[in-house]
């Protein structure tokens, strides 16, 4: 294309978003206070708590779902939704939208959770005496401020009183004050019990979820690799005499193991679906400095690796360095309750950072088990994402800490004291990969300027095995004996990256229109 023709291109995308702005303008200025505050509320599974607490108007809302793409010039459906629901249906127009076409819509492109519309609807009907009366039967557990009916539920949600799985306190209130109410909550009961039941299940696939707890059963290190015994201790003597480590992958425990081994060689051509609106998302947590650890150097080259790679394969990436406990809470709740996973074909997360058996360390010290960052995406906890491809890869080490040499650095902590409840299997259902750096037990290394061995040797086999149309697992193999051939400039240490799975298919990537330039 000429210089001019990409000038004049530019200049109509330009010309594009700037109306789509001054749509978005023209519905502020329609807005009042108690419109913005129906808004946040409404928002709140869209938006982080902090930054809905910097919002102050509609527009600043707006800015917020156009930077995460919950709102976009070609797709406005969840701004229609959020109006729709305000009783704002008057500006539908200026969205192009019928109030019609929003109700003939909303059963299957709603964005705003069942239970916050429940919480939502239920403010709609509770009158300021009756405000005043539930709050007169919880006075001793409410602050003494003015609040709204939503104010009031809210507080209540963030103190955890109420959740989506626990109406007792909110039933209670309403058999007391408002008796017609529970009409509501029953009919939100029914709803959310047809949204989670599982389809039937093929005849084909059927033994692998008969029994399937986890991913792998153990209660501790011993019973996670009791499977290969020899091996665990061929591994740690060529750890310590710095002979090349024997390559093995993780052996599923449980008959349903079998099932998937036979499933994989007799349904050669099964792969996941690719197929639809997005790619997905790509989660990457990337975590340099510490409040009480070492840094890590040589970890935003991962991070940038990464973002590259899953860009290239058509995911949404969105990267967060140096994750508190909390903030990392938020990004699960985030991304558990995000309704563009409906749209996408998979969903990728990516930790960076030191670690332990079983757990990662967050950027202000503590231990997060890898298997409650999993379990915020199973089938229940997230169903958008059921029988959808669910991959997570690990870049920390999983045992002890050894003397690093000048270059190589180890992302271990000392493991001494590691609380029972880290030990732990992960916990998961069909559909879900889990890409550790190196088998349990051991350390993983990290060049300071060149990454980790684990992550570069992953982006390089995405970039080159792609192209060729190779599954995950093929893949990860070939990652697996590139890592384990590796070793320090003393020849001392090394690693064997660790795969586990419970995936009912393969998993294979459309190969990109273009190249992934170095």
């Amino acid at each position: 294309m000429t210089s001019q023709g990409q000038s004049l291109n530019s200049t109509l995308d330009d010309n594009c978003q700037v109306d789509f702005r001054g749509t978005l303008l023209t519905i502020n200025s329609y807005l009042g206070d108690q419109d913005v505050e129906r808004l946040k509320f409404l928002c709140r599974d869209s938006i982080t708590p902090k930054n809905l607490e910097k919002c102050g108007s509609a527009l600043d809302i707006f800015e917020y779902l156009l930077a995460e793409e919950w709102l976009t010039e070609e797709d406005p459906f969840f701004l229609a939704e959020l109006l729709y629901t305000i009783k704002q249906k008057v500006l539908l127009r200026h969205l192009r939208y019928t109030k019609e076409q929003v109700e003939n819509w909303l059963p299957v492109r709603r964005k705003v959770s069942l239970f916050r519309n429940l919480l939502y609807e239920l403010s709609e009907d509770i009158s300021s005496e009756n405000l005043k009366s539930m709050i007169f039967l919880l006075r001793e557990s409410i602050p003494k401020v003015q609040m709204t009916s939503l104010s009031f539920l809210a507080y209540l949600e963030k103190q955890e009183k109420i959740d989506e799985d626990n109406l007792t306190l909110l039933e209670d209130l309403c058999k007391k004050i408002v008796p017609n109410l529970m009409r509501k909550i029953d009919k939100y009961k029914r709803e959310k019990a047809s949204q989670v039941r599982a389809p039937p299940v093929a005849k084909e696939t059927e033994s692998l979820h008969q029994g399937e707890k986890e991913l792998i059963c153990h209660s501790d290190i011993k019973q996670w690799l009791g499977a290969l015994p020899e091996v665990s201790w061929q591994d740690e003597h060529a750890q310590s005499n710095g002979d090349r480590a024997t390559p093995v992958s993780l052996k599923m425990l449980g008959s349903s193991v079998d099932t998937l081994t036979s499933e994989t060689s007799t349904k050669e051509t099964a792969v996941y679906r690719m197929d639809r609106k997005h790619r997905g998302y790509c989660v990457v947590v990337n975590n340099h400095s510490f409040t009480s650890l070492s840094k890590r150097p040589g970890t935003n080259k991962d991070a940038e690796c990464l973002r590259r790679v899953f860009q290239w394969l058509g995911f949404r990436v969105h990267i967060y360095v140096n994750v508190t406990k909390g903030h990392l809470e938020e990004v699960l709740q985030y991304f558990r309750t995000h309704p563009g996973h409906a749209d996408g074909d998979c969903f990728v997360f990516c930790v960076l950072t030191h670690g332990k058996f079983g757990a990662v360390y967050s950027s202000d010290g503590n231990l997060i088990p890898i298997r409650q960052i999993m379990s915020h995406f199973t089938a229940q906890q997230c169903p958008a994402l059921a029988h959808k491809p669910k991959l997570f890869f690990i870049q920390a080490c999983q045992g002890e800490e050894i003397q690093p040499s000048v270059s190589i650095e180890a992302d271990a902590v000392n493991p001494e004291h590691v609380p029972p409840s880290l030990q732990d299997s992960i916990p998961v259902e069909a559909d879900f990969l889990l890409g550790l750096a190196t088998v349990p037990g051991y350390m993983s290394f990290r060049h300071v300027e060149e990454g980790s061995w684990y992550i570069q040797s992953l982006y390089n086999h995405l970039k080159d095995l792609v192209p060729r149309q190779e599954d995950i697992l093929s893949i990860l193999t070939a990652v697996n004996d590139d890592v384990s051939r590796q070793a320090d400039k003393h020849g001392t240490k090394k690693q064997m990256p660790q795969p586990a799975f419970t995936l009912r298919k393969k998993v294979v990537f459309p190969v990109p229109q273009e190249e992934l330039l170095l």
